[in-house]
C-alpha cells in the first residue's frame, strides 16, 4: 500500500472511532431519564402484583389463579388486576386486586364483591396522595 492509502484509511480511522465514541457517550435527556424510570416502576409494580395478588386469591378462596383477564394502571401508582372464575365449579366468580406503589403491597382485594382487604393511604397533607382512582381524598 503507498503512503496515501496509508493516510486515507488512517483518517476513516479517526472519524469511525470519534463517531463510535460519541455514540456510546450520549448523555441521555431528563425525559429518557424520566421515562425508562417510568418503565422500571411500572414493570416492578407488575412483577409484585402478578406474586401478590395470586396468593392472596389463593389464600382467600384456595383457587389457583394465573393470567388476569383485565388489567388497569396509571403506570405511576397502582396496578389493578381482574380475575373471572374459569368454570361453574370455581370458588369466585371475579377477584379483584390493586396493588399500590405507594403501600408496597395489596391495597384492595375484592372478591365476588366482597372486601377482603381495604388499606387506606395515611399522609399529612392528604392533597399530595393520590387514590388508586386517580382522585385526591
Amino acid at each position: 500500500m503507498s503512503e496515501t492509502t496509508k493516510l486515507i484509511l488512517a483518517v476513516f480511522g479517526v472519524i469511525i472511532t470519534g463517531f463510535v465514541m460519541v455514540g456510546l457517550n450520549k448523555q441521555q435527556s431528563k425525559e429518557e431519564i424520566q421515562a425508562s424510570s417510568q418503565i422500571r416502576t411500572y414493570v416492578a409494580m407488575q412483577e409484585m402484583a402478578n406474586k401478590k395478588c395470586p396468593q392472596a386469591i389463593k389464600q382467600e378462596t384456595g383457587e389457583q389463579v394465573f393470567f388476569p383477564s383485565e388489567t388497569d394502571s396509571d403506570k405511576e401508582t397502582y396496578v389493578t388486576m381482574k380475575w373471572v372464575g374459569e368454570t361453574e365449579k370455581s370458588a369466585f366468580k371475579t377477584a379483584t386486586c390493586t396493588l399500590s406503589a405507594t403501600l408496597g403491597g395489596i391495597s384492595k382485594l375484592v372478591i365476588d364483591d366482597k372486601v377482603i382487604i381495604e388499606k387506606k393511604y395515611y399522609c399529612l397533607n392528604p392533597s399530595l396522595v393520590l387514590s388508586p382512582a386517580g382522585r385526591s381524598h
